[in-house]
């Protein structure tokens, strides 16, 4: 059963730091890229930023670069976010999705999210 599982979300203060974890199985991540999406209430889901099967990073929304980065460990079967100096509006649920190869708009495969609140 191919399955994505995202984990790490819960409550930070601005400024703060969390990781998320979107762990794989069924299927071996090596040939996926990985794409890290969000949605807030209300709105729509955005695109974050994905990392290709041979790690190269892609930005698709300015307004966290410098401050989220992303990283896989194959030998884990998992893809992480990092997410630094976070901000309220970084309030949402994130999902990781898969495809293969290289990063784009085309992912087949999704978790079931996890939720980010970012409040004092």
């Amino acid at each position: 059963q191919v399955q994505l599982v995202e984990s790490g979300g819960g409550l930070v203060q601005p400024g703060g730091s969390l990781r998320l974890s979107c762990a794989a199985s069924g299927f071996t991540l090596d040939y996926f890229a990985i794409g890290w999406f969000r949605q807030a209430p209300g709105k729509e889901r955005e695109g974050l930023l994905c990392i290709s099967s041979s790690d190269r990073s892609t930005y698709y929304r300015d307004s966290v670069k410098g401050r989220f980065t992303i990283s896989r460990d194959n030998a884990k079967n998992t893809v992480y976010l990092q997410m630094n100096s976070v901000k309220p509006e970084d309030t949402a649920v994130y999902y990781c999705a898969a495809k293969l190869g290289l990063c784009g708009l085309d992912y087949g495969y999704w978790g079931q999210g996890t939720q980010v609140t970012v409040s004092s």
